[in-house]
């Protein structure tokens, strides 16, 4: 098992802090995370919380309580205390999910920080290779959607792949035009999502034209229903998962058994439940790819570590951060990522 490998590494933190970042989004959003940072023993491990809350972020700063970190623990049990604590100081996180993702901004530290003292990265303490990764990009089209986004990106850098978001005003001239481009690989439908501003309802008209127009792309999240549920019949295997997956009790729940799945660190909240659905994934031959969350910082690293080590050659929807800016500029790097020649801890630079 994965964790095991990690579970009893050596973890003393001395201190902590708190770092947040802002930036504005291709996606038209101001974006903030946080930087967590463990100190202890000469070394830094950092992790990134990625809520998509603005005011939570500046609630976290503002507050004066500290949370109990301080200590020498086995990484299992540093990650027990942490399960413990509740960081979003009695206020209920607008979506439960978000818990998750920052306490992966701790754990994930935590990691970093173990591996360092151990003088060791992840691969080396999992037994594993850094190799280059795969990258799509991720962006939704012009408004009203035509495409043109996607072949000026084309135009710019014709190896380029991409994750789109359909949409219900999405018209059949404009699947048809980026279907031709053959550099769609993943469609995400947005329909586990409820009560966000990316928020796509089930529509049977959008989700026929996208299966039929797209005949080898992965369809990502469909809402099933009595209206939509047939549409994907005898075209389960190209479902992906995304949104409701947080652990292995997760993928047992979905409506087939996957053959594809999104993995996206900050969901799973946990190292271990990262790690054991990673190894449920392997065990049953479910294929994998890496989803990133708008990640400013070192989150963005990390995902692309766990990709490297997990599912390389995937169509993994972890493009550096630049490719996230509003109007990318200069040279932006090219798919696959080079892996690091060295490094230590959880960074993969």
């Amino acid at each position: 098992m994965l964790y095991d490998n990690v579970a009893d590494l050596d973890l003393q933190i001395d201190e902590y802090k708190l770092e947040q970042h802002e930036r504005d989004t291709s996606s038209g959003f101001v974006r903030a995370t946080t930087v967590v940072s463990l100190h202890g023993d000469g070394e830094t491990g950092r992790g990134e919380d990625v809520t998509y809350d603005n005011d939570a972020h500046d609630t976290l700063h503002k507050s004066s309580k500290e949370f109990p970190l301080a200590g020498k623990y086995t990484l299992d049990e540093f990650s027990t205390q942490l399960s413990e604590i509740d960081f979003f100081l009695g206020n209920d996180p607008n979506q439960s999910i978000f818990r998750n993702y920052r306490q992966w901004a701790f754990e994930s530290a935590a990691l970093d920080l173990a591996l360092k003292q151990a003088d060791t990265n992840l691969a080396t303490q999992l037994d594993y290779e850094y190799n280059p990764v795969r990258f799509v990009v991720s962006t939704r089209l012009d408004d009203p959607p035509t495409g043109d986004r996607i072949i000026d990106w084309l135009d710019r850098n014709p190896e380029l792949e991409f994750k789109l978001d359909p949409t219900s005003d999405w018209t059949d001239d404009v699947v048809d035009r980026l279907a031709a481009t053959g550099a769609v690989l993943t469609l995400d439908l947005k329909g586990q999502y409820h009560g966000t501003t990316v928020d796509q309802p089930a529509d049977p008209a959008l989700y026929e034209r996208v299966v039929k127009g797209f005949p080898d792309a992965l369809i990502e999240d469909p809402e099933l229903n009595d209206e939509t549920r047939p549409l994907f019949e005898g075209q389960e295997g190209r479902v992906t998962w995304d949104y409701p997956i947080r652990s292995v009790e997760t993928v047992e729940e979905l409506p087939w058994d996957p053959e594809w799945l999104n993995i996206k660190p900050s969901r799973f909240g946990s190292v271990q439940s990262l790690f054991d659905t990673i190894d449920y994934c392997q065990d049953h031959d479910i294929q994998m790819f890496g989803g990133g969350q708008f990640e400013l910082d070192i989150g963005r690293e990390h995902i692309h570590a766990v990709a490297s080590l997990f599912y390389p050659d995937a169509p993994n929807d972890v493009a550096p951060k630049a490719y996230n800016d509003p109007n990318p500029s200069g040279d932006l790097p090219s798919s696959p990522l080079a892996p690091p020649m060295n490094t230590r801890g959880l960074s993969w630079k």
